[in-house]
């Protein structure tokens, strides 16, 4: 087993929340020529071009919602302040941004409740198995970034 540190997993979170923005908001700068609204209206038109597309829109939809209850439950528990900032960073920034935030908020709440430096514990077959999807996340985001700017 790895002990996994409260630190590292919120510097993971960070760069996480860096990679989301800079992976989502590297596409839609292309609307921004349209203005905010404009822009929003593109984007969400975009969304519903074709069945993949839309399919897409709507796992995203559930899923943030799923994960919003969830959010919603944990800073109550937590005592967690400004939940509700969450729900405008969805709809600006996007799900992946805003949730590592949320988990780092609370990587921060848990550590002053229990002291502990520690998050927990990974096998080292899940941490390899972590480390081979991370690196499949962050190529696919580049390819997906150069494909859009070439």
């Amino acid at each position: 087993m790895m002990t996994i540190k409260r630190k590292a997993l919120c510097v993971s979170y960070a760069l996480i929340a860096v990679l989301a923005f800079v992976g989502t908001w590297g596409h839609n700068v292309k609307y921004l020529h349209l203005g905010f609204w404009g822009s929003q209206g593109a984007i969400w038109n975009a969304s519903l071009a074709n069945p993949a597309a839309r399919a897409n829109t709507v796992d995203l939809a559930c899923f943030g919602l799923a994960v919003f209850i969830w959010m919603l439950m944990e800073a109550q528990r937590l005592r967690l302040k400004g939940i509700w900032i969450y729900a405008l960073f969805f709809m600006i920034a996007g799900i992946s941004v805003s949730v590592p935030v949320f988990l780092i908020h609370r990587e921060r709440a848990l550590a002053a409740l229990d002291g502990s430096p520690d998050a927990g514990e990974l096998t080292k077959p899940n941490f390899a198995g972590l480390i081979v999807g991370s690196i499949v996340v962050v190529v696919y985001t580049a390819v997906l970034l150069y494909l859009t700017w070439k």
